[in-house]
């Protein structure tokens, strides 16, 4: 059911040379420069994720991961940069259960991982990208060295930590504060020892390197290898304080960082209608929504408005199924099954699944299906409530959403963190294309090396300290991701990358943009800005855990009889502001009548920060 043109907050924006959407309009504007000057999306799409790192640093950093997919237009193929850091091979069940840790800390230097953004954007770079290293690295090295405006979520998100830094963490205070004062908003900041050691690291590549891939390579091994691994090495030594309530050293070493790759895979692929849509494998929640849009091709959605409580009840309870699954069957473990996996995918599968939706009420039920006649088995979900109890709240929780804990009897009742991260979509003149989604080693996740100007990641936190899990924490395997980038092809033909920031709610939202597009024959650009929402069925992918059954959150912009009939079905709903659902950033090529490729982009007006670039 096509929809007419309504009324948007922001234009959807259309160009021949190149097209880019992101999360902070300098990390936007960036990308398009080097367009401008000739690069392609890949150098593009690595300058404005350094970016990223310098203007949005209380959602990711060189330190923390970036899933990212591709097209190569000149290859005719789509890759998937696993651009996940695995488990320090100290870092062991049993170690932690020495500690008397039931969950990996949400902060500190425990749940670090390997380190692996800033050696996957230099993998993409290197691989795919035509630029220099030094001249995709010179935006971020400016905005580091000479100034960037401070957002306002950022000044909240230092505000909400100051007086850890001030108290614990004092490295992050000496980067982030004037005295004890947080930044504030619209002035400009500098980090000059980030500055410096992406400088340092170009400067040595340039003097080992004798072309621009043996430059990048060279990079690497200064990252992997160098000065940066011995400051992190040295730096993992020293117990800090985390969200245990007690001072940990960490497990991460320099072999651990010298041994790790990021892994450049086929992705996962999923057909709705004239769409097939790729996705990261089962080491992030990608799959979810290729399992929850392969539930929905019986669902008759094009007979319901975008807006109408069938529409979302529909999402609603086959996303439910598909979370129960990713709890049960998602990970890289040794005890993950691939032939499993793979069945998750399948179309008989999903016939199964859909048969389990009550079209008319809602389901509190945390419910694992049983692929290949395979029994599910769930972690201890109690683990969360006892952890917390013995948690100090002075630590916050492990997403980046900088609020101190409420008192242990009010978590299971009130919802208070919705973690996010970053995005970006370029896509230029020759038709090539990039989704990524970077985030972790957030200003938050664990104090700042004073040589080097970042903090180190955290997402260990999503591994359970139980054996015989996909998701059980092993040396050498990486953790489930919540991150999930998105690339759509249209009739065989590469068509839209997408992705959005929000932890568990990524893929949620990205499929209620992706229907709506698809099916309901909106822009991208009303898309994004229609009406969102999203469930709460699942054991938080954070630290610590909390679990939430059949809680439906959504926008005030639904219609009052929508939001009724979702109550009258059970939902236990949470209306929430008119703008708070959804981070969503989107670009698209197509074709005109002569063949020409036409670039769109559109972007999240919600927060006012992410934006839309195209010419």
């Amino acid at each position: 059911m096509p929809m007419s043109s309504t009324f948007t907050a922001r234009p959807e924006l259309i160009g021949t040379l190149g097209a880019c959407s992101s999360t902070h309009w300098l990390a936007s504007q960036t990308a398009m420069s080097v367009l401008e000057r000739g690069g392609n999306a890949f150098d593009a799409a690595v300058a404005g994720g350094f970016v990223l790192q310098v203007v949005e640093p209380h959602l990711n950093g060189p330190a923390g991961e970036v899933p990212i997919l591709s097209w190569d237009e000149k290859a005719r193929s789509i890759e998937a940069l696993r651009g996940q850091g695995c488990a320090p091979q100290d870092a062991t069940a049993a170690a932690f259960r020495r500690l008397g840790l039931g969950l990996v800390p949400g902060i500190g230097l425990l749940a670090a991982t390997v380190p692996a953004a800033f050696a996957t954007w230099l993998t993409l770079l290197r691989d795919h990208g035509s630029w220099r290293l030094a001249d995709v690295l010179a935006p971020a090295i400016g905005y580091a060295r000479d100034g960037f405006p401070v957002s306002r979520r950022l000044c909240e998100a230092v505000l909400g930590v100051r007086a850890l830094f001030l108290s614990e963490w004092h490295t992050s205070a000496e980067v982030w504060l004037e005295g004890s004062k947080v930044p504030a908003p619209g002035t400009l900041w500098r980090l000059p020892a980030l500055a410096n050691t992406y400088a340092r690291i170009v400067a040595q590549a340039e003097r080992e390197g004798q072309d621009r891939v043996s430059e990048i390579d060279a990079a690497l091994r200064v990252w992997r290898d160098g000065f940066v691994a011995e400051e992190v090495d040295a730096f993992c030594r020293v117990p800090v304080g985390d969200s245990s309530g007690q001072a940990h050293a960490g497990f991460l070493r320099r072999e651990d960082m010298a041994n790790w790759r990021p892994a450049a895979e086929k992705p996962l692929m999923g057909r709705f209608g004239r769409y097939d849509v790729a996705k990261c494998g089962f080491w992030s929640q990608g799959p979810l929504f290729l399992q929850t849009l392969a539930m929905l091709q019986g669902a008759g959605l094009d007979a319901y408005a975008h807006d109408s409580a069938d529409f979302v009840h529909r999402l609603a309870e086959a996303t439910k199924l598909a979370l129960a699954d990713r709890l049960a069957w998602y990970g890289s473990a040794p005890a993950s099954d691939a032939c499993v996996q793979a069945h998750l995918l399948s179309t008989e599968y999903a016939r199964e699944r859909w048969k389990r939706v009550n079209l008319l009420q809602a389901s509190r039920a945390l419910d694992a299906g049983a692929p290949l006649g395979r029994s599910p088995r769930l972690p201890d979900l109690t683990v969360g409530a006892r952890e917390l109890r013995a948690a100090d709240a002075r630590f916050g929780i492990g997403e980046p959403t900088f609020q101190n804990l409420p008192p242990v009897a009010q978590w299971s009742e009130r919802e208070l963190f919705v973690g996010d991260t970053c995005h970006i979509d370029v896509i230029d003149r020759h038709g090539n294309m990039v989704a990524a989604t970077p985030s972790g080693g957030w200003l938050s996740s664990s104090p700042a090396i004073p040589a080097l100007g970042f903090a180190l990641g955290t997402r260990l936190q999503m591994t359970w300290l139980e054996d015989g899990l996909p998701g059980s924490l092993t040396p050498g395997v990486a953790p489930c991701t919540t991150l999930s980038p998105s690339l759509a092809l249209r009739d065989g033909e590469p068509y839209m990358v997408f992705g959005t920031p929000g932890g568990d709610q990524q893929d949620q939202w990205q499929l209620g943009f992706f229907l709506r597009h698809a099916l309901h024959g909106m822009s991208m650009q009303e898309a994004i800005e229609a009406p969102s929402f999203h469930v709460r069925h699942y054991a938080a992918s954070f630290w610590p855990r909390p679990v939430t059954l059949n809680r439906l959150k959504a926008e005030s912009r639904f219609p009052p009889e929508t939001l009724a009939l979702l109550r009258e079905r059970g939902h236990d709903l949470e209306v929430g502001e008119p703008w708070s659902e959804g981070r969503l950033s989107a670009c698209s090529r197509t074709r005109d009548s002569h063949g020409r490729l036409v670039l769109r982009a559109a972007a999240n007006p919600r927060g006012m920060q992410g934006y839309a670039v195209a010419r």
